[in-house]
């Protein structure tokens, strides 16, 4: 689907990305979630994003040029990471300055274990972009590890706990690097944004 993939920076800074003149899709979520694996995976690439059994892997907002049209941003993981307070808050702080204020940003991929119930981390940072106005859409990863009835039951208790806040709910997908399962719908979506 897409077919070039190339890394361009790494940054602790919003203000040293990119020129913001492509529009740009980021993908967060909580550790170990299996975001690198997604995102090699969406590329084609093995070894695009960093992939770690250690949560925490990703401590920068890192920028890949795909198809020279447009940036896939790697965000670091929230939640758990074998990291001090001091360097998570940093992180955070980092990460909230990004997603508030990248002009180009189209919208924000945010990462849910789909063997989970609705874990509160997840729904006070869908809850935080909401307040914020920044539009994202959510993808329920492992479909693999798990028979794709549970995943759908998963999907639809997450679905339950946001319609009690929510009036409308974003978009969904549900995917598995291991088997590349939702690929195809998560890149028309891209394509589809794009497009218009």
């Amino acid at each position: 689907m897409f077919d070039k993939a190339e890394f361009v920076i790494s940054n602790t800074d919003y203000r040293k990305c990119p020129k913001p003149d492509r529009h740009e899709f980021a993908f967060i979520g909580r550790s170990n979630v299996g975001k690198s694996s997604l995102i090699n995976m969406l590329t084609a690439r093995k070894s695009l994003a960093k992939t770690s059994a250690s949560p925490g892997k990703t401590q920068l907002i890192n920028h890949f040029l795909i198809d020279e049209s447009w940036y896939l941003v790697d965000l670091p993981g929230y939640g758990y990471a074998k990291t001090s307070k001091k360097n998570r808050s940093a992180w955070e702080l980092m990460i909230q300055d990004y997603l508030i204020n990248r002009e180009n940003l189209q919208i924000v991929f945010v990462l849910i274990d789909s063997r989970l119930d609705p874990q509160r981390i997840d729904l006070e940072f869908i809850q935080w972009l909401g307040e914020s106005n920044i539009p994202f859409a959510l993808i329920f990863t492992k479909a693999d590890k798990q028979s794709l009835n549970k995943g759908h039951q998963s999907i639809a208790k997450f679905k339950k706990t946001m319609k009690k806040t929510w009036e409308e709910l974003p978009m969904m997908f549900f995917t598995s690097s291991a088997t590349g399962f939702g690929k195809e719908e998560v890149s028309e979506y891209i394509s589809h944004i794009l497009e218009s």
